[in-house]
């Protein structure tokens, strides 16, 4: 398929540094990047199956060993609005 889209010329600069860095045209680049961001089906469900909150999961994973190990008292109703009344 073959689609003409108008782009900003902010934009337009953003596509091209993108895909002169991955050393592609503008359009391939394009291309595969909605290919790749684009859900695989055509529209939701409204129900989210076993799969996709397993690959939601991973994703969520993904770097979080370097995120901080924080006590419980973090998370408590007086810790969200301390110094309010």
């Amino acid at each position: 398929m073959t689609m003409l889209v108008e782009l900003d010329p902010e934009t337009e600069a953003r596509l091209k540094a993108q895909a002169m860095r991955h050393g592609v045209a503008p359009e391939q680049y394009a291309g595969n990047f909605l290919r790749e961001n684009l859900p695989n089906y055509a529209t939701g469900t409204g129900r989210l199956t076993r799969e996709d909150l397993r690959a939601m999961t991973r994703e969520l994973q993904e770097g979080s060993e370097n995120l901080p190990t924080l006590p419980t008292s973090a998370f408590s109703r007086e810790s969200f609005y301390e110094g309010r009344p």
